[in-house]
């Protein structure tokens, strides 16, 4: 024989559950937490059966973090860090009702860290370039996305490269946060070029979509050489001009004296400097001369930094490839500690020529051979040719 419906909750054997009594604070079933964000989540019962009894419970809940009257329980996330992701639920009773309602809480790290490479594009050529975002928490490709913009819609002609992620190094942190690196190949930017394309990372949470973007500068302007007199000596002079605030040098195959890429703020802040060098290898220098107390490194270089002889000394670092090797094509950028002032350079590539001693030697032998063949040429015809009657 079938047992009623309320056999069954005389006997305990089914309870009542349902959640619209309770009153939660806030509502919905998912919540996303920034973290190092704190929040309290209020859970209360109406009651006419007598007095309501309400708890915030979780197998992760901290002591102390709940606080519960007759009526009502106050959960509290403080400075919430990703291991306070989980579930919570409160649990309500009125008389011989029972109520729940179930809160997913959700922490994430999502700051506006980007750093996007080169420090400025080329028109007319192809390039990669890559946008990374730091100290993320989440790196499923459902929740952080990528996407490179020209205006507000993506590029077109863009292929995206498989991204890249690694755990950052934290100090004194449990929490496992990550930088994440998306790469692209551009199409040729046809002049006239935008002024710049953007990086957007979009992080999707439930009932949440946050969004950061960073520039990626165009080149406008390059620079040019002032035209030589027929009579002066001097070496051509370098003009540098400037695209967004971003120092550039443009250099020939016909330059060989040193050229510099310098820049100072409009607020006086210093900048590193860099100089091009041909003596016996090519060899670009970076420096600073702010005072003491700075020192300036390598931060990009075609190809990778290993693939350069390096050496840095406090306000000077040098960069060099073996005679026998091609001059690099790409953007070089040094940086300046403290401060993070940063200065680029772009060359072009371009084949090493022979060095003028090599060449007068290679001409002075040819025209020392040429003279012992007409001596011999003169000697055999001479003793060749036909006496005369």
């Amino acid at each position: 024989m079938k047992l009623s419906l309320a056999v069954l909750l005389t006997l305990g054997l089914l309870q009542p559950s349902c959640g619209l009594p309770l009153h939660v604070d806030p509502p919905e079933p998912v919540v996303a937490m920034a973290m190092g964000a704190s929040r309290q989540f209020t859970c209360s019962l109406p009651c006419t059966e007598g007095t309501a009894r309400v708890q915030w419970r979780g197998l992760d809940t901290v002591l102390g973090a709940v606080q519960s009257v007759p009526g009502s329980s106050v959960l509290s996330v403080s400075s919430a860090k990703l291991s306070d992701a989980g579930t919570r639920v409160c649990v309500g009773t009125c008389g011989n009702q029972n109520f729940q309602h179930r809160v997913e809480i959700l922490v994430y790290a999502f700051p506006n860290e980007l750093v996007t490479l080169p420090a400025s594009l080329v028109p007319g050529q192809d390039q990669e370039v890559s946008c990374t975002a730091h100290n993320v928490s989440h790196t499923d490709p459902d929740m952080l996305s990528f996407a490179l913009l020209l205006g507000d819609q993506e590029l077109e002609g863009v292929q995206a490269l498989e991204p890249e992620q690694e755990e950052e190094i934290q100090e004194a942190e449990e929490d496992p946060l990550f930088q994440v690196t998306q790469r692209w190949l551009l199409p040729i930017l046809e002049t006239p070029a935008p002024r710049a394309l953007h990086c957007q990372v979009t992080m999707q949470l439930p009932g949440l979509q946050l969004t950061h973007r960073k520039a990626l500068p165009v080149l406008q302007s390059q620079t040019s050489l002032k035209p030589q007199s027929p009579t002066s000596s001097d070496p051509p002079e370098a003009v540098s001009t400037e695209a967004l605030d971003i120092p550039t040098l443009l250099t020939t195959p016909q330059q060989d004296s040193t050229l510099s890429a310098k820049a100072l703020s409009s607020t006086g802040t210093c900048r590193p400097e860099i100089h091009q060098e041909r003596k016996t290898t090519w060899e670009l220098v970076c420096e600073a001369r702010c005072g003491p107390g700075v020192a300036v490194h390598w931060t990009v270089a075609p190809g990778g930094l290993e693939a350069y002889k390096k050496r840095e000394a406090g306000a000077q670092a040098w960069l060099s490839v073996s005679p026998s090797s091609s001059i690099p094509k790409g953007w070089f950028q040094c940086r300046l500690d403290p401060g993070g002032q940063m200065t680029s350079l772009y060359v072009p590539g371009q084949v090493f020529p022979k060095s003028p001693s090599a060449v007068a030697l290679w001409i002075g032998s040819l025209v020392l051979g040429l003279l012992v063949l007409g001596f011999l040429v003169y000697s055999l015809w001479k003793r060749c040719r036909p006496s005369l009657g």
